[in-house]
């Protein structure tokens, strides 16, 4: 089953926390603390795969979780790091965050690897705050927490032509004439319900990678029909052939079908619409096919188009078609269009120096509450169960003037103060 969406939650892992321990050994009962570090949590990383054409791996499994750093413990031994989580997805799959469907990266080289979310960093034992005042330090650094991202899969195939064209215009046909590919072709409406890629191997050494798009239908830009699912993968071309069936098959007006179609196109983008745009006037060894030509020859002279008119079915003028939108392929930029970043994922880092971002709230009449990230990085080295640990918090919170904003929001003798999961009472 084609699949080229899909919506996924992934995650970092987070850090292992640092190890609070004292040397012990026989002569040697008071020795210095020995805590190793924690160890880094894994990184998810997103990787190209060319033996992958869809997401359908993804349908049934939505949570996507790097391995957690292991603890530090004693005799200096540090936590060991993580495993990595690899993803791999097809080459052309854009990474969106979900809310915003902002472009975090688009994948569109083939090898490419890129790393999506970095694990947490693992945290300090408690030999690194050992000073000469501070000898046995009984505290250690928490690991900091892995990053999590909801995010949007989106897969757009990578060619060098788009085939446009109503149902049972030929597309189909054309691609099975043209390349290795091997299209479903059958005279019903959607006979195509999936890109389908053909490379097609020229005589004189050049080679053309088409995308068979599936039949559109008016309004498709809105969505109507299979709309966004299948013009979405024409971005990524740089040469359309638009196929039209000249036999005015079930009732179709050549002319009005070309109209329509780049109706759609302008509407869903401006860029695609703006693309060179070949017709190619299919099914001329019907005898019907002449009534319409004279009318679609005087249409494309009027619009600038280059009109071939060929027969799928028989490979008639189709040499002479392909050869020119090579031509076209070669005058334009041979690196594979790319989708720029949108979103720039904020990382954590534990070397950051605290300063703004502490958050004081009043809660009610006597409830306080202090948080954000430099206090819980601050909590996570800090002992708060002993004497030096806890001086070191108010000077914390004195020095960063957390005591003064409370003061001047009214704090009062006995009021309630939340610090993460702890409650204190405030005396001045």
């Amino acid at each position: 089953m084609f699949v080229d969406e899909v919506k996924i939650y992934i995650e970092s892992g987070k850090g292992g926390n640092g190890c609070a321990s004292f040397r012990r050994e026989k002569y040697l009962p008071n020795g210095g603390p020995d805590g190793g570090d924690g160890g880094k949590g894994g990184d998810v990383i997103f990787a190209t795969d060319s033996s992958l054409n869809t997401l359908s791996d993804f349908r049934n499994r939505k949570m996507y979780r790097a391995e957690s750093g292991r603890d530090g413990s004693g005799k200096n031994c540090s936590g060991r790091k993580g495993d990595d989580l690899v993803i791999h997805v097809p080459v052309g799959t854009i990474i969106r965050e979900a809310e915003s469907r902002l472009v975090i990266s688009d994948m569109a080289k083939e090898g490419e690897e890129e790393v999506l979310l970095r694990g947490g960093k693992g945290g300090k034992g408690n030999q690194h705050y050992a000073t000469s005042t501070m000898q046995i330090p009984k505290y250690a650094q928490q690991g900091q927490e892995g990053k999590g991202l909801w995010v949007i899969l989106e897969l757009k195939v990578i060619a060098d032509v788009g085939l446009l064209g109503y149902p049972n215009a030929g597309k189909s046909t054309f691609l099975a004439r043209v390349s290795n590919a091997k299209p479903k072709i059958a005279n019903y409406p959607f006979t195509t319900l999936s890109p389908n890629l053909g490379v097609v191997d020229l005589s004189y050494g050049k080679s053309l990678v088409i995308a068979d798009i599936p039949g559109l239908i008016d309004g498709a830009a809105e969505g109507v029909g299979l709309g966004h699912e299948f013009l979405k993968h024409l971005e990524r071309t740089r040469v359309l052939i638009h196929i039209v069936d000249t036999a005015g098959t079930d009732g179709r007006d050549p002319v009005s079908d070309i109209e329509n179609i780049n109706r759609e196109l302008a509407l869903y983008s401006q860029e695609l619409a703006a693309l060179p745009q070949v017709i190619a006037a299919n099914k001329t060894d019907l005898p019907d096919s002449e009534i319409f030509m004279d009318e679609v020859t005087a249409y494309c002279q009027e619009k600038g188009y280059a009109l071939f008119p060929i027969s799928a079915a028989t490979g008639k003028g189709i040499e002479a078609l392909l050869h020119h939108v090579v031509k076209l392929r070669d005058q334009m930029d041979p690196e594979p269009i790319v989708f720029e970043r949108e979103y720039f994922i904020d990382e954590p880092r534990l070397e950051e120096e605290e300063g703004d971002g502490i958050l004081v709230e009043k809660l009610s009449e006597a409830l306080y509450r202090i948080s954000g990230a430099p206090i819980d990085k601050m909590l996570g080295y800090t002992n708060l169960e002993s004497e030096k640990g806890f001086d070191f918090f108010q000077k914390f919170l004195r020095d960063r003037h957390v005591i003064k904003r409370l003061e001047e929001m009214g704090i009062s003798e006995g009021d309630t103060v939340e610090v993460a999961d702890i409650a204190f009472e405030y005396y001045p």
